[in-house]
């Protein structure tokens, strides 16, 4: 099993190269492929050195399964060259996600619909992956009728250059900017860039996003995304109208049984989700379970993941063991 790792140099594709790692995927020859600049640096890969590789020769090379985070522009120019050449390209840019002939894949949701003509396969959002894993098994046992989402979001999404920007501001040096304004002690509520409708495309994503993985666009979705100043990972408070009558302790077991989701809910013992906690580990983790006591048949709970790891990278791979298990690639 060859598996190429595009933008293997970027935030996300170091993540990536360290759940392959972690999950002992037995690879042949592991593909490195980052930009021009850095061809022919070495990255580390279970203890060896490999030196990365231009888009071109890595085609050249036809992997199995190509796992890409380089980026929109990236993935539009040669998500499909690895794809006509055979190779299955997991793609976590927004590229693909929303059209039509593209899967938009939560393992643990809807693998089941993978086949081997799908050569192309969407990663979701990393807000929006944690959200429809929690989502999901609500969906299926009750019926979701509307979500009203906020959430709160780790610098890390934006990538390396916010991270510098924080530290500088909380050492108190001057250095480039990846937003507006300062991001140390401040919460800014403008995730990408704003749309004609007032929305910013982050906020979108969850909106169609959830729709299509759930596969029901009767759902109504509202979000305001905001930035904070934390690494760990994404936060997201969210009311949820159901379609039918609940009892809060089924909504718990529900979730609690559901593979990928660790209940923290214990207001006795300040026992919630934290991105401080949820950083490094996979699971998505839900608490602060609560009826809704304006409205009926509602409910608010809090949800918190690792961004980069089930928001990302996890994902991917998860997508890649999924097909190799499954025989849809070889």
């Amino acid at each position: 099993m060859n598996i190429a790792v595009v933008g293997v140099t970027g935030m996300v594709g170091q993540v990536m190269l360290r759940v392959l790692e972690e999950r002992n995927l037995e690879i042949t020859t592991l593909i490195p492929v980052a930009s021009e600049k850095s061809v022919g640096t070495e990255i580390t890969f279970k203890g060896k050195q490999i030196k990365v590789v231009s888009m071109e020769d890595a085609i050249a090379m036809k992997p199995h399964i190509a796992l890409f985070s380089a980026g929109g522009s990236v993935s539009l120019e040669f998500a499909p060259q690895f794809a006509a050449a055979g190779t299955t390209v997991i793609d976590n840019s927004s590229a693909f996600r929303m059209q039509a002939n593209t899967k938009l894949i939560v393992p643990e949701i809807n693998a089941s619909t993978l086949t081997r003509d799908d050569k192309i396969i969407a990663n979701p959002n990393c807000s929006t992956i944690q959200l429809v894993m929690a989502m999901a098994p609500l969906h299926r046992a009750y019926g979701i009728k509307r979500l009203v989402i906020s959430t709160y979001q780790s610098i890390t999404g934006t990538g390396v250059k916010a991270v510098e920007q924080l530290d500088n501001e909380m050492a108190g040096k001057q250095g480039a900017l990846a937003y507006h304004y300062p991001i140390h002690r401040n919460a800014i509520p403008a995730c990408d860039v704003f749309e004609d409708n007032g929305y910013t495309k982050e906020e979108l994503k969850l909106v169609n996003e959830t729709q299509k993985i759930l596969n029901d666009n009767s759902i109504g979705v509202t979000a305001t995304a905001v930035r904070i100043p934390v690494v760990g990972g994404h936060s997201e408070s969210v009311n949820i109208a159901l379609r039918k009558e609940f009892n809060i302790s089924d909504i718990r077991k529900l979730l609690a049984a559901t593979e990928g989701i660790t209940v923290q809910d214990n207001p006795d013992t300040n026992t919630y989700p934290m991105p401080l906690m949820a950083q490094g580990k996979d699971a998505v983790f839900v608490g602060r379970i609560r009826r809704d006591l304006s409205q009926e048949n509602t409910l608010n709970m809090w949800i918190v993941a690792d961004n980069l790891r089930k928001g990302a990278a996890t994902n991917a791979v998860q997508i890649a063991q999924y097909l190799i298990a499954n025989k849809i690639v070889s």
